[in-house]
């Protein structure tokens, strides 16, 4: 197990009945950059990872 899995089990505990919008979930992204500049890159790689799941793969 990973470290992270840690707090993204907490995630899920806490809020996995929720649902929320991308447009919610880019604004807390946008806060938490506010807050943790340092995370910035993190936060970047993650969300352009996101936006391009149902790209193909296949391009090898």
């Amino acid at each position: 197990m990973y470290f992270t899995d840690r707090g993204i089990e907490e995630l899920v505990k806490r809020r996995g009945d929720e649902e929320v919008t991308i447009e919610v979930l880019a604004d807390q992204f946008r806060t938490f950059v506010d807050l943790n500049p340092e995370f910035e890159v993190p936060i970047e790689r993650l969300a352009t990872w996101l936006a391009r799941l149902d790209d193909d793969t296949d391009e090898d």
